[in-house]
């Protein structure tokens, strides 16, 4: 928790709220730090991974990125750990988290790995779906590699576009400099907010210096490299990107049909939630964008099998957010996200490169049950108290001097 503080817009308070807190309309709920909402699932799959089923044990998301890079076999240097002081074995410039050496497996490394954020999915929830049959991709996944029980701990706050970056820096919020979907930089004077349709494709232009991504880092030591990032934030250093051709105005270049219903896509809850059908769509142009590549093209341009990709489906933050965790539409989005996988995977069998690709599902956070009679606002109290401030992002409090 304390990571947060180490950075010069840090608040001045953060305030939690309990699990049970309900805001806005979601029923489903994150943001603190709590067991259930920091929890993300863990899968880590295929060539140069050892076959442990599900183990009783937990990672850190900040431990993601470098055990992406040690089974590309990337090389450990000379950098800054955790605490800021200078180590001779990181994988990347600036590294909180720790390669999971155990998970993989010695002397065999993949050309490739293909990893998957299935946005504010509650880790016990996409196991049980996969255990029952229902994401048989999943449970394949799970079967070829290993899962961990427990999942994998989100930084504070357990929100998106902070552990997105977390993911793909190694590095907790208060030190790769995207601390929050929005906060206040005292210096500037004015909100920073990062996620909005506006914000997103420029987020990254606020990660602190000396900060390195996965694509950056595989680059450094292996320029040829080719990385895929889509529908994916933290982009940077990747050589597709689906935010660059936001940032290049291009974006209609992705637009699909939209009078029609994509594949893996429950028709009752596209129809009676707009959410839903929207993000069912925006997540069928995304698999589309990475089949096509691992097919070799797309819009006009050839690639190799890339040696790292990344690929963020949001449909289940949608249906989680909507119905809570335990929700039939939550079930749903499981389901519908499986098919997509499996689609991916396909691609990869069809490029020949199955048997030299490991695989990775993760999420940026959990989600929790909320109760909507339980509300309020901390605010209240503080304005009561005649103490200015600014409440950023429901928990940050900056105090007016």
């Amino acid at each position: 928790m304390a990571q947060v503080f180490d950075h010069p817009c840090a608040p001045d308070l953060i305030v939690v709220h309990n699990a049970a807190h309900c805001y806005g309309e979601n029923i489903g709920q994150h943001g603190s730090p709590d067991v259930v909402q920091a929890r993300a699932p863990f899968v880590l799959a295929g060539a140069g991974v050892r076959r442990l089923g599900m183990v009783d044990r937990h990672c850190r998301l900040i431990d993601v990125a470098p055990t992406v890079l040690a089974l590309l076999g990337v090389e450990p240097g000379r950098g800054t750990g955790a605490n800021g002081t200078e180590r001779e074995d990181v994988l990347l410039s600036r590294q909180d988290g720790e390669p999971l050496l155990g998970l993989l497996e010695p002397g065999r490394k993949p050309l490739h790995v293909v990893a998957v954020l299935l946005d504010g999915c509650n880790a016990n929830v996409l196991y049980d779906v996969a255990d029952s049959g229902e994401a048989p991709n999943v449970d394949r996944l799970i079967a070829s590699g290993g899962a961990f029980r427990y999942g994998a701990i989100a930084s504070l706050p357990t929100v998106t576009l902070a552990n997105h970056t977390s993911l793909l820096t190694g590095c907790h919020p208060g030190h790769h400099g995207i601390l929050h979907n929005a906060w206040y930089d005292p210096a500037l004077r004015r909100q920073v907010v990062t996620v909005s349709a506006s914000a997103w494709q420029e987020a990254m232009k606020w990660m602190s210096p000396g900060i390195e991504t996965i694509h950056e880092a595989l680059k450094r030591t292996r320029p040829e490299s080719v990385t895929l990032s889509v529908n994916e934030p933290a982009d940077r250093g990747a050589n597709y990107s689906t935010f660059e051709l936001f940032r290049q105005q291009k974006v209609d270049l992705l637009l699909p049909d939209m009078s029609e219903l994509p594949p893996h896509t429950t028709a009752s809850f596209a129809e009676s939630y707009e959410p839903y059908r929207w993000w069912s769509l925006a997540d069928a142009v995304g698999l589309r964008q990475a089949c096509s590549i691992w097919g070799g093209r797309y819009l006009d341009v050839n690639y190799p099998p890339p040696a790292f990709s990344w690929i963020s489906f949001s449909l289940t933050d949608a249906a989680f957010h909507a119905g809570g965790p335990h929700s039939e539409i939550a079930r749903a989005a499981v389901r519908d996200t499986d098919g997509r996988i499996g689609g991916l995977i396909g691609a990869v069998e069809r490029a020949g490169a199955l048997d030299d690709t490991a695989f990775l599902l993760v999420a940026d956070h959990g989600m929790e049950q909320s109760d909507p009679r339980v509300v309020g606002d901390w605010g209240d109290a503080l304005r009561e108290a005649g103490v200015a401030f600014r409440d950023e992002s429901s928990g940050f409090i900056y105090l007016m001097r």
